[in-house]
């Protein structure tokens, strides 16, 4: 594929031969596991298969960003976006299973000795979280979440809706942003605290019910709509006694940084399966006596979408190494998941237009990339919340309240 050939003058300052051998390792597990498996199950809507998991756990892909004290490959952003691409070129949802490991072990519940074999079995994907963070009213401003928490003694009790859990059912424990419940806050303007609760895996917590939302893609696990019934989860020292507490959402937010490169890596996987298939396609597809791949209009096509890839790529691994220096600030990673994931909607709709009829159909992966890929303007901060996050970066606030 041409990303090896354009990619050259970047491993120069950025593809070192550890990288390169990590991503070799992906690409291998994706092409024999990943592929035929999202072939396979995407169109029926079919769950990830819980043997690919376990597998993905023993290649590391769930320890990159963890530390290696606590049995991770202690790696940093870069890495993990270069996996996650490799993954997604597959199928994105494989690609972002592995959050629910690298992003979480943070959030892990416990103290001590008992929370370090929970982090130990993470970095082996044994033990896994899941995020409760939007509302049935309550999107991209998360500082309205009005889900409540309660302080009874050692203990949290929750109620309130959650939407958009994926993976709700499949982890161990579920981290829900949620407003402390205090009489004295005004309305709105009271603390916020992450709260995990440990569940079985596989089942609902206990006090916990919910229905699976019907989604146009993502397939491969499930996303639920959640309602928590003083659901009680024991308080960690960490929520209490420290600068951060109450302050879940801001942390939250800083979070959201990783999530966007993250993304950014998902939506240059999936252009780049679209991309790759279309010029498969386009090579073996005939028209008025000859091959579609020798009509103009559809190597211009080719053209610009593989640049449009790699731009995006290059602007990754630029932003993930501002990541792992520590520099990266809220404007590089909104302008790199903005530029990557509006050019994964553009170019995977653009090969499917290269495939015509066929590609409208569910006989080809194509359809796949191409949905997969409208999602990725919209999760972890949709293209409009990163606009406004560049212009007033660039500009300062509106100085008319009320302009955004």
């Amino acid at each position: 594929m041409a990303d090896d050939a354009a990619g050259v003058a970047a491993s120069e300052g950025y593809l070192t031969p550890e990288r390169i051998m990590m991503r070799d390792m992906a690409r291998q597990f994706t092409l024999e596991e990943v592929l035929p498996a999202a072939n396979r199950l995407d169109p029926v809507k079919g769950d990830m298969p819980a043997e690919m998991i376990a597998r993905m756990g023993e290649l590391g892909f769930f320890g990159i960003l963890i530390p290696e004290e606590y049995g991770g490959l202690g790696l940093g952003a870069f890495e993990y976006c270069l996996v996650a691409e490799e993954l997604a070129r597959g199928w994105m949802s494989v690609a972002s299973i592995i959050a629910r490991g690298n992003s979480f072990y943070r959030s892990i519940p416990g103290e001590g000795e008992e929370r370090r074999r929970k982090i130990e079995a993470m970095a082996r994907g044994q033990y896994l979280g899941a995020a409760a963070l939007s509302e049935p009213g309550v999107g991209s401003d998360l500082g309205g979440v009005t889900c409540r928490a309660r302080r009874e003694g050692d203990e949290w009790v929750i109620t309130g809706s959650k939407y958009w859990c994926t993976f709700a059912d499949g982890a161990d424990f579920i981290s829900v942003l949620c407003r402390v419940d205090d009489p004295a806050a005004p309305p709105g303007k009271g603390a916020t605290v992450s709260v995990s609760v440990e569940k079985p895996k596989g089942e609902l917590p206990r006090g916990v019910t919910g229905a699976p939302i019907p989604k146009i893609g993502y397939y491969g696990w499930r996303t639920w709509e959640l309602h928590f019934d003083a659901v009680r989860a024991p308080a960690r020292a960490q929520e209490t006694g420290n600068p951060e507490a109450g302050r879940a959402v801001q942390g939250v937010a800083f979070g959201l940084g990783l999530a966007r490169a993250h993304t950014a890596a998902r939506s240059i996987g999936l252009a780049r399966g679209a991309l790759e298939d279309a010029i498969a396609y386009a090579k073996e597809r005939k028209q008025f006596g000859q091959p579609i791949s020798d009509f103009q209009a559809i190597r211009f096509k080719i053209a610009s979408m593989a640049t449009e890839v790699e731009a995006a790529r290059q602007l990754m691994y630029y932003v993930c190494s501002e990541i792992d220096a520590g520099r990266a600030g809220r404007v590089e990673t909104s302008m790199v998941k903005l530029f990557a994931s509006e050019m994964a909607e553009r170019v995977t709709s653009e090969a499917l237009q290269i495939f015509g009829g066929a590609g409208y159909t569910t006989l080809y992966p194509i359809e796949r990339y191409w949905r997969d890929a409208r999602l990725t303007k919209i999760f972890e901060g949709t293209s409009e919340i990163q606009q406004r996050i560049i212009a007033d970066t660039l500009l300062g606030k509106p100085t008319v309240r009320g302009s955004n």
